[in-house]
């Protein structure tokens, strides 16, 4: 059996002192032997710093001091990461249990990839899983198609990240999806369907408070994608897919923003691009619709409150009906320690 490698991960935070210690608990307990963690602190005033000097016995290093935001904070932990595998965890999410163990065999069963991914549960402010998040055995079109990985259950080769140039700096909220985009020209991409992460979403997190401008970004890498000579063949051959997914993945943010005028008008683009690849989210245009006479916001209580009813199947059958509540609250005893 080959020897463990050693697995870094990296927590980003600022100001989420309220879900710090869940994402943690969640590391640290995963009880992988050979873990490095690293938490790069932007500075944070509401008692984040309190919480990570509780944990900083069984942390690798940390650090508290400011930034110019969530990519040259993950690219500061990269860069120190020594771990043949490396990921990084946001302070408002939460490991499933196993999931570094899962997917460092995964990278031993498939040795040329370069980034494995499994699959990620939503679950909101209160610890309590809602949602299955879309994914599949996904590749390089589909990610230039704007078929977005789940961020946390994502691990990559160290050697990948470094060849791909690290997170660009200049984005902001498709940073991960950039980099996805250039790791996919290095190697394998590897699904494996089994839940490793959840996904919080809460009123302050950037998908939320800032979604309008997620898709600003969407079409500023379908730009690159249309000058970029390293995805030239793949881009003519499905330019007019790219441009549709692009303009419906803006339109998507911008009615959760919100603006359904601007939304629906993002649809029309889409349609007029690719109509097969826009009425993937016509029920999304339906509430747009509603929205602009009136009945918006009833018809999306009614469709999140039926929706999200119930925990889904897979959180249950990891024994995670509240993320919060199952990785607990304590101190360092017991976790796997640096």
């Amino acid at each position: 059996m080959p020897s463990l490698p050693l697995v870094s991960v990296i927590t980003p935070s600022f100001n989420q002192a309220r879900f710090l210690e869940t994402a943690i608990r969640s590391v640290l307990g995963q009880g992988y032997p050979r873990l490095e963690y690293l938490i790069v602190d932007g500075g944070s005033t509401d008692g984040s710093v309190d919480v990570i000097r509780r944990y900083a016995p069984a942390l690798t290093w940390w650090v508290s001091e400011p930034d110019h935001g969530q990519a040259e904070a993950i690219n500061k932990g990269l860069r120190r990461a020594r771990g043949e595998i490396v990921a990084w965890l946001n302070s408002d999410d939460a490991y499933a249990p196993q999931a570094i163990a899962a997917a460092v065999a995964a990278f031993q069963t498939h040795p040329e990839a370069v980034l494995v991914f499994g699959q990620g549960v939503s679950f909101d402010a209160a610890g309590r899983p809602f949602r299955l998040l879309p994914a599949g055995p996904w590749g390089r079109v589909d990610l230039m198609t704007f078929h977005i990985l789940t961020q946390p259950a994502v691990f990559m080769r160290r050697s990948a990240v470094v060849k791909a140039g690290f997170l660009d700096e200049d984005f902001h909220f498709l940073l991960d999806h950039r980099l996805w985009l250039k790791m996919s020209l290095l190697g394998e991409l590897v699904h494996v369907p089994r839940v490793w992460a959840f996904a919080r979403y809460h009123p302050a997190a950037k998908n939320a408070a800032q979604a309008a401008r997620f898709g600003d970004e969407a079409l500023r890498l379908a730009r690159w994608l249309a000058t970029s000579p390293a995805f030239a063949e793949d881009y003519a051959r499905h330019k007019r897919k790219i441009w549709a997914a692009a303009h419906r993945f803006r339109a998507r943010y911008l009615l959760d923003a919100g603006r359904p005028a601007a939304a629906l008008a993002g649809y029309s683009r889409a349609l007029s691009w690719h109509p097969p690849t826009a009425w993937q989210e016509a029920h999304r245009m339906a509430f747009a619709l509603a929205a602009l006479v009136g009945l918006g916001r009833p018809l999306r209580r009614w469709y999140y409150r039926r929706a999200w009813a119930h925990t889904p199947p897979q959180a249950i059958a990891l024994g995670v009906e509240n993320v919060d509540a199952f990785w607990g609250r304590g101190g360092v005893e017991g976790l796997v320690t640096r």
